[in-house]
């Protein structure tokens, strides 16, 4: 028998008339011979709303009652879906991501997949078609909850489909991968596909299309990835292995990322690498990503910035606080009025002039740009948050996006 693993975001998941014709297709479906593993998020904002509660309850909650909160987001989820199918007489399960035996490691709000318990997904099997699992959450060796951040619910989806060995899709409020975000640019093309090296460099650098951690599962596990539009007979993208794309474009895409912050630091001293020793060691402890890193060492000692996720800015002015305490000349200054604009495309390898070519665009654009990072197949730049938006549309004209 045929199986899929799907995913429906919260957006997709949003109201109860959403959900019942999610049931409906999902009957069709089943009718048609296939057993399916549906994974869903929380329900719209659900999420958001949790957090907001939070914070009037506290500005420093904890990491385990904060998972332990969030996970409930889901939970509704998979009750109604399931109320919904067996309403319809189709055979489904609903499972937290415990009763699914998602294992994690980690800490509670970044935890990772270390193992899934297929064995005891194949015994639901036996008696149902439909198997709805919690996304975005786990359980550790503890017996806690966890979760797996902003975008989880991917990679739930996906472990499982690599656990099942079967193909995963996708499905959310945008019709497939585009070359930038259509509400920025609306004349943006949709793909058919991109291959998984474009897709998580587009992911990473902060299109919000796909979580990265997904992406990089599936091209791990060589697992068919598919992403398309909740409902919709409009043909979604299909991400697929590089060797396997016939025509190879120069630029792919053009990512924006206004959730980003800009850290500099000052520490006039000699004990320079003492420091970024210590540095380096906190922000691997706090899970912290940092990228487009830059070091100036002059006689007036060592500045050192680097980009950050915004949502993580708390726990950075912890590591900071802690920091000062044995580097008490240490000046930081963060600025969160900066965006990421990034043009991505694995043609870059081959063709010459697509840097000096962006370079030329911003300039003339009169687009100032404060740091530049480059991989094999992409450049970034920060810019001030103001110019992003322009910054994307008009890179995405210069390349013909």
């Amino acid at each position: 028998m045929k199986r899929s693993v799907l995913k429906f975001g919260g957006s997709s998941v949003a109201d109860f008339a959403k959900i019942k014709n999610i049931a409906l297709y999902l009957k069709e479906r089943v009718h048609n011979g296939e057993q399916l593993v549906v994974v869903v998020s929380a329900m719209g904002k659900t999420t958001d709303n949790l957090l907001k509660s939070v914070h009037e309850l506290t500005s420093n909650p904890n990491d385990k009652d904060l998972a332990m909160l969030l996970t409930t987001g889901e939970q509704q989820t998979i009750s109604f879906l399931s109320l919904a199918l067996n309403d319809l007489d189709v055979n489904a399960k609903p499972l937290t991501g415990y009763q699914a035996g998602i294992e994690t490691i980690g800490k509670h709000l970044k935890s990772k997949i270390s193992s899934i318990k297929t064995d005891l997904l194949e015994q639901l099997f036996e008696e149902n078609n439909i198997l709805i699992v919690a996304g975005f959450q786990g359980f550790n060796k503890a017996g806690e909850l966890t979760t797996l951040g902003r975008g989880g619910s991917d990679t739930t989806a996906v472990a499982i489909a690599s656990a099942l060995d079967c193909p995963c899709e996708i499905y959310t409020d945008v019709t497939g991968v585009y070359s930038t975000d259509p509400r920025v640019y609306p004349d943006a093309k949709r793909w058919d596909t991109i291959s998984f090296e474009e897709m998580m460099e587009m992911s990473a650098l902060g299109a919000g299309v796909l979580e990265t951690r997904s992406v990089e599962l599936a091209n791990n596990h060589n697992i068919p990835l598919y992403l398309g539009k909740t409902l919709s007979k409009e043909k979604g993208t299909w991400i697929v292995p590089n060797d396997q794309m016939l025509e190879r474009k120069a630029v792919t895409g053009v990512a924006l990322d206004k959730e980003m912050a800009h850290v500099t630091i000052t520490y006039p001293s000699d004990e320079n690498q003492s420091f970024l020793h210590d540095l380096f060691i906190k922000l691997e402890e706090a899970e912290i990503n940092i990228d487009m890193i830059s070091q100036i060492q002059n006689q007036d000692g060592l500045q050192l910035s680097f980009t950050f996720k915004e949502s993580e800015e708390r726990e950075l002015n912890d590591l900071f606080d802690s920091l000062k305490s044995s580097y008490q000349d240490l000046y930081v200054k963060i600025e969160t009025t900066y965006c990421k604009v990034s043009v991505i495309g694995a043609g870059m390898r081959d063709m010459t002039g697509i840097a000096s070519k962006i370079f030329k665009t911003l300039i003339e654009s009169h687009i100032p740009f404060y740091q530049v990072t480059t991989s094999e197949i992409s450049v970034s730049y920060v810019v001030d948050g103001a110019n992003g938006e322009k910054a994307t549309r008009i890179l995405c004209q210069t390349f013909d996006l």
